[in-house]
Formats: C-alpha cells, structure tokens, sequence
C-alpha cells in the first residue's frame, strides 16, 4: 500500500477530509522551498504538492505562472526540485510529497529514469499535467513499479471514457478540476462539483481531491462536503508574494492552519 493510499485511509477512518496545498519549488526563493513545505505540515497539510516550474504551464493561471517564471529565472530544474523533496526528507518522512508539473522534462529525463529518482528522492506521488491517462499506460506502470502513485486530472469536460480510462490507471488520488479554465479563476460553483464527483466514484473508489477555485476557509468547507480532500494553490502563491520574505514561512503556516481548522470543523 503506498503511502499516499494508507493515508487517505486513515483520513477515512477518522471522518477527516485531505489537505493538499501546492507551492512552487525554488518560489519565492530556492533556499526557503523546504523550510515552506515545514510550514506547510505544521498547519496541517495532508499531502504536499509541489510544482516543477516550467516555462509553458498551459494549464495555470497567471498567479502560478509568475511563481514559474521566478523559480526558472533562479535556476530551478527537476533535478533541483528532486534535491528539495531530498533534503524535507532528512527530517519528515512521513508527508507524502506529490511533483506536479509538465511532460517535458519528465521527458527529457526518461520516464524510467525519472520514475527511479524520483522515488529515490522520497517523491510518493506525480501528477504530470500534458499527459492524458488514454496515453500513459505505460508511464503509469513504469511509476507504479517504482512504487510513486500516477495522479491524473479530470475536469467538467471529461466524458465518460475518459474517466475509464483514468480510473484503470490513476493511484493515490484523483485530481478533480472543479471548473473550465486555469488555475486561479473564481468562479467556483460548488454544485456543480458535488454533481460531477459521484460520475468518477461510479468509475473507481479512488479518493478524489477537488482543486481550482479553492481560496479560503469557507470554499475549502463547501467542496470538502463531497470530495475527500481539497487542494489549493493559486491563494498560497498570492500569500507568498504579498508576504515580506521574513514573515512568508509564518504567514503561510497561519493561512494552511485556519484551513486545516475549516476543514475540521
């Protein structure tokens, strides 16, 4: 059972929903990536997920997108980014930390290569975002074997077959996008998610987090109602550039704990 699966069960068993907030490594700088993930346990968080910066996120909005265009501009690649999970590891080694980002660096390194570094580097789950589950048999067992859960996306659009076929495939989790468009958007319709979810518990019992949109206290509570965890991302990155570089790692726990706090309540 990976870690990630023993997890959502213990989340089940104690009538808790998942927190996974995501955060960009190498933003706002390299050196306070995993002092930020630190945070991130402290106030609660579940599951890490952790953005690879890529100079084309096709599927961010331009919150993520400057978190991006940062860390490249500092010289954060894969490698650096499997060397931050490395060093959270010295001393967490229980968090599940999930790499999110785009196929081409994953495919500039070779899928079996990255599948073995990644484990290697304490990674438990990938959620690679240009690559469709219909097309990813393959990269999906390559992780599988080395023992990461392949994470994949479906949103309001999927139709039926894509849920198949991301239900054979997908461990760990789920990422359901809750609406069309980027990260970072509002326009949030919680009833629309709470109509879409029993769609994908119809394909797989898989645990299912629900991300974009999610901003605050309050949204976390209404999409948790349905889903199994919430993710946010977009919000933490507003936070962390609003916030003056002293104070990001305190601001950041605060904000994850009254999350945390919501969800529990």
């Amino acid at each position: 059972m990976s870690k990630i699966t023993a997890l959502f069960n213990d989340l089940k068993a104690s009538g808790k929903k998942g927190l996974i907030p995501f955060i960009t490594a190498g933003d706002p700088s390299p050196s306070l990536t995993v002092d930020l993930m630190h945070a991130l346990v402290r106030g609660g968080a579940n599951v890490i997920e952790l953005g690879v910066p890529f100079s084309d996120p096709m599927a961010d909005g331009p919150v993520i997108q400057r978190s991006s265009e940062r860390a490249l501009t500092q010289g954060v690649t894969l490698r650096g980014c499997l060397d931050m999970v490395k060093e959270f590891r010295k001393t967490n080694a229980d968090t599940p930390v999930v790499l999110m980002g785009y196929a081409n660096p994953v495919e500039q390194m070779g899928a079996e290569r990255f599948a073995t570094e990644a484990k290697a580097a304490g990674v438990d789950g990938v959620l690679i975002v240009d690559y469709p589950p219909e097309e990813c048999v393959d990269f999906a067992s390559q992780m599988r074997l080395a023992g990461v859960d392949p994470i994949f996306l479906l949103a309001p659009t999927s139709s039926s077959e894509r849920i198949n076929e991301a239900a054979k495939i997908a461990s760990g989790y789920i990422y359901y996008v809750s609406m069309r468009g980027v990260t970072g958007a509002s326009h949030l319709n919680t009833q629309d998610v709470a109509s879409n979810i029993p769609k994908i518990r119809e394909a797989s019992a898989i645990p299912i987090a629900v991300g974009f949109g999610i901003n605050d206290a309050e949204s976390a509570r209404a999409v948790s109602k349905t889903a199994d965890a919430v993710v946010i991302g977009s919000r933490i990155i507003r936070l962390l550039e609003d916030a003056p570089p002293a104070q990001a790692v305190q601001s950041l726990e605060d904000f994850i704990r009254e999350i945390r706090v919501a969800l529990d309540s």
